[in-house]
């Protein structure tokens, strides 16, 4: 798939490792929940996220579909296949996954669709146009400023992540249709704080600070007024290292279901949730499947207390209970438990 032209590439972000790595777990592993991305203005949180549809290695979709069924398994909920089932075989072709926008400003009906105006006055007919969920199935959904996103949309956001189906009821017109997709969001908390039903939602947290280091500063300013001069010389440039990447990914999606987590990683994972005192069982599940995630990306047949630990934080700090009494960040207050049980 050919770099898009005015896409800043992914393996040219300085820095901001912790981002970097949390959306190439998520990649590897859309079970995971998603990704939130919170840090300050110009942290390269957008340019990471939408550099991801260049790294995504591309899947077979039935030709024609709005909801981009698999050929091999179409979705027994979509409009579009369910009453093909019988048919002859469908016609798949290849399509990029797609890495789909949801704007601030966004109506509830541009989110989840709404009836087709033009079909009902030209053809007279109730008919569907579907929505930014139905474009995001089987890929991702990307929420910039998702924590100024309107009450009624998060909610509706929450119901569908859950269920994995939209419903849509409009003017007498009832339909359901497939919509899992890979939750990524991003904001400034200073800017307003994330409703903790929807912060819960996702599997991932990554905080992203400023560049401390003045040569990675200088390094960042460069690349971006090259980029900004020549995009094509740009991008030409780090082509081979986001093939490599590319590939890289590729091998850990394949390899992943072949990764078996250990029971000292298991183990290890299920301490630091309770010592954490973190509510449900979510956090575990984020953290073991993130680890196998991680080995598979290290091309390893096991993932052991050590893949644990690198990804435990990303996990498990959202989702600790505020103290008033404790004066630590929410990340350091992970690491010192982590220690404490790797003692």
């Amino acid at each position: 798939m050919p770099p898009a032209v005015n896409q800043f590439p992914f393996t040219a972000i300085v820095g901001q490792e912790e981002l970097k790595l949390a959306i190439m777990l998520a990649v590897i592993d859309p079970a995971i929940g998603g990704v939130l991305i919170t840090g300050h203005r110009g942290t390269a949180k957008s340019t990471a996220v939408r550099a991801l549809a260049d790294l995504l290695p591309p899947m077979m979709v039935v030709e024609g579909c709005p909801y981009q069924c698999d050929p091999a398994t179409p979705s027994t909920l979509c409009p579009h296949c369910s009453d093909r089932a019988a048919r002859a075989p469908k016609k798949s072709i290849k399509r990029a996954v797609p890495v789909v926008d949801l704007p601030l400003g966004a109506t509830e009906d541009r989110v989840a669709g709404s009836v087709d105006i033009e079909r009902a006055l030209i053809e007279g007919v109730q008919a569907f146009s579907p929505g930014l969920l139905a474009a995001a199935n089987r890929g991702f959904l990307y929420i910039d400023e998702v924590n100024l996103l309107e009450d009624h949309l998060v909610d509706l956001l929450l119901d569908v992540a859950a269920s994995g189906v939209n419903v849509v009821e409009r003017e007498g017109l009832s339909i359901r249709h497939p919509a899992r997709f890979v939750l990524v969001g991003s904001g400034n908390p200073e800017e307003g704080e994330l409703r903790p039903q929807l912060l819960d939602r996702f599997g991932l947290h990554a905080r992203i600070r400023t560049l401390r280091d003045v040569t990675q500063r200088v390094e960042v300013v460069q690349r971006r007024l090259a980029f900004e001069a020549d995009a094509t010389a740009f991008i030409k440039k780090f082509t081979r290292s986001q093939t490599k990447l590319r590939k890289q990914l590729q091998a850990a999606i394949e390899l992943r279901s072949k990764v078996t987590l250990s029971a000292e990683g298991l183990a290890l994972a299920a301490t630091l949730c309770d010592r954490l005192a973190i509510d449900g069982h979510r956090g575990e599940l984020a953290v073991c499947r993130a680890a196998v995630a991680l080995a598979a990306l290290q091309q390893s047949a096991e993932a052991g207390r050590e893949h644990v630990a690198k990804v435990a934080p990303l996990a498990l700090a959202h989702r600790l209970r505020k103290d008033p009494l404790e004066t630590t960040a929410d990340d350091e207050r992970v690491q010192r438990v982590l220690a404490e049980a790797l003692a």
